[in-house]
C-alpha cells in the first residue's frame, strides 16, 4: 500500500496547501478518526474532530504561505513535515512547524492522524 498511501498522503497535502482542507476532511478521514496532538489525549470520532478543526479554522485571521518539507510513506503510515505561516486571532502571526503521522485503512482513509509540535 506505500505507492498508494503516498499518493493519498500528497493528495491530502496538496489540498491544505490550497485552501481546501475541510474537503479533504470530508473524503480521506473515516468515521471512526482518532486525532492527536503530541501527547494530549485522542480526540475520537470525525464528528467531532470536523467540528475541531472548524475552530481551528476560524481562529486564522490569514494565510501567508506553507509548504511540506518532506513527505514519507511506509505500509499503511504516511508522514509529513510542514512549516506554515498564518496569523491567529488573538496570537499574530506565527510560524507553525509540524509533523503529522497519518494511518491508513485500506479503503484508502485515515484511521488516526498524530501532529507533533512544540
Amino acid at each position: 500500500m506505500s505507492s498508494k498511501t503516498f499518493d493519498l498522503n500528497k493528495q491530502l497535502d496538496d489540498a491544505i496547501l490550497g485552501g481546501k482542507a475541510m474537503e479533504a476532511f470530508e473524503e480521506l478521514y473515516d468515521e471512526n478518526c482518532i486525532m492527536q496532538e503530541n501527547t494530549e489525549p485522542e480526540y475520537r470520532g470525525k464528528a467531532f474532530n470536523r467540528e475541531r478543526e472548524i475552530e481551528f479554522f476560524k481562529s486564522v485571521e490569514a494565510w501567508h504561505g506553507g509548504k511540506v518539507l518532506s513527505q514519507a510513506a511506509e505500509g499503511n503510515v504516511s508522514f509529513s513535515e510542514f512549516e506554515m505561516e498564518v496569523s491567529l486571532r488573538g496570537v499574530g502571526r506565527i510560524t507553525m512547524t509540524q509533523v503529522a503521522v497519518r494511518r491508513w485503512n485500506d479503503a484508502g482513509q485515515i484511521v488516526h492522524e498524530r501532529f507533533y509540535h512544540k
